[in-house]
């Protein structure tokens, strides 16, 4: 095999990749669409299954515009779930933690022993 052939076979390789990925990409996006009804969900299937390329050329002229909007509004949508769970996570702190920042507290004479005793009473009454 020449070093031709290989530039040449990959090539034709990344095209089908490519190929791939816009088909799926396009499927999903049909099942994505809360504007479409099942019947054209499953006639947009149809032509992608029949004639693939024209159907996803078709696709992508028409709806196209479309179809970043709503891959960018799931993007944010993720990500704002993923902003929400941080900060859920970050704002939650183990009985332990409590115990553990109260104690440095009371070794650095912020606060009494007493003082100590009622934090590590609260953080413990807070997980029973």
């Amino acid at each position: 095999m020449s070093f031709w052939d290989f530039i040449v076979w990959s090539f034709w390789f990344y095209i089908v990749v490519v190929c791939i990925s816009i088909f799926i990409r396009v499927i999903i996006d049909v099942f994505r669409d809360p504007e479409l009804n099942g019947w054209a969900k499953a006639l947009w299937v149809l032509f992608l299954i029949v004639v693939p390329f024209l159907a996803a050329f078709i696709y992508l002229i028409a709806r196209g515009g479309r179809m970043a909007q709503r891959s960018a509004a799931g993007a944010m949508q993720a990500q704002e779930a993923a902003d929400q769970r941080i900060r859920s996570v970050a704002s939650s702190s183990s009985p332990a933690s409590e115990i553990e920042s109260g104690k440095r507290l009371l070794d650095s004479g912020a606060i009494t022993p007493a003082e100590f005793e009622a934090l590590k009473a609260k953080a413990l009454n807070a997980t029973a």
